[in-house]
């Protein structure tokens, strides 16, 4: 088969609010953003601009992060009122708990939705049932997403915790009783382990972090690691595969190098690789924050 088809030029995929989420205001350096009732305020260095809400809108959030260090860890100070320790949200089909991280995320990544609709569309117009691989799954608002459009979903992640909370996302959303395998484990580990097994999936989504750790300690450095675990996700799509899915946190990183990438990895596949990145828009619509770099393989 023909190489796949290399986009030329990049494209923003662009993230608006919708009924559970927005993004406010941005501008010095921070972001005052919804989930759900709650309105919190996070550092954000590349918002050089000047908020356009007055002080007093900034000054009534209900949640602010501290960062403590360079690694995103810090604290959360709670200036007006005091949020529940989770609450409730959704996105589309999908219903997922907020809850506030050292992290400074709120358990899941609001950008993410512009892959979230294309992962949705391309399993329900694909039909079937699509076995999906999420990799590095977290809090598992992909696979429930997946799940939700028909495909049955093997969700990985090296945290018990953030399983768990994929898990209990799954009650809430009443897709408990779908065809999705909970797995924690080491993802490397376990694609290892499927490609010796024969596996096959009609569809990835990998989402590595930029540094991890596996439950068994395993070291997890995305320069050094990522093109041995595309490679390997490459063996394990089968003839039938609809997509792969690479996203990835990191400053030094671009959709551009993904893509070559997935080009690579997948030479023989036909195809089209689009690549760009992630935009997290404004309310307004005019102005938006670059949050993280995607390329994706599909397979029409």
């Amino acid at each position: 088969m023909s190489p796949p088809v290399l986009a030329t030029a990049p494209e923003a995929m662009r993230t608006l609010g919708w009924a559970d989420y927005a993004l406010l205001d941005s501008g010095g350096g921070r972001k005052l953003e919804r989930y759900g009732p709650y309105t919190v305020i996070r550092p954000e260095p590349q918002c050089l601009w000047t908020p356009r809400l007055p002080p007093e809108a900034w000054d009534a959030a209900d949640a602010v992060f501290d960062p403590a260090d360079e690694d995103d860890a810090g604290r959360w100070r709670h200036p007006n009122r005091q949020p529940p320790a989770t609450w409730p949200l959704s996105w589309g089909d999908a219903r997922f708990t907020g809850r506030f991280t050292a992290f400074r995320h709120l358990a899941f990544f609001p950008e993410q939705a512009a892959n979230w609709a294309w992962l949705d569309q391309v399993v329900r117009t694909g039909g079937g049932q699509p076995r999906a691989l999420n990799l590095f799954g977290y809090t598992g608002v992909a696979s429930l997403v997946m799940a939700a459009a028909g495909a049955a979903v093997t969700h990985v992640d090296a945290s018990k915790k953030a399983v768990a909370w994929a898990r209990e996302n799954a009650q809430l959303s009443g897709l408990a009783d779908r065809p999705i395998r909970w797995i924690t484990d080491d993802a490397r580990k376990y694609v290892q382990r499927e490609v010796r097994r024969g596996s096959t999936y009609e569809g990835i989504v990998l989402d590595p972090p930029k540094y991890g750790r596996g439950p068994g300690g395993e070291v997890w450095r995305l320069f050094d690691d990522l093109p041995e675990l595309a490679r390997l996700c490459g063996q394990l799509l089968s003839r039938d595969a609809r997509f792969l899915v690479l996203n990835a946190y990191a400053e030094r990183i671009s959709g551009a190098a993904l893509a070559g990438l997935l080009a690579e990895v997948l030479a023989e596949r036909g195809g089209r690789i689009d690549w760009g990145e992630l935009d997290l828009c404004e309310e307004a619509g005019d102005r938006a924050i670059g949050m993280s770099f995607y390329a994706r393989w599909s397979a029409t």
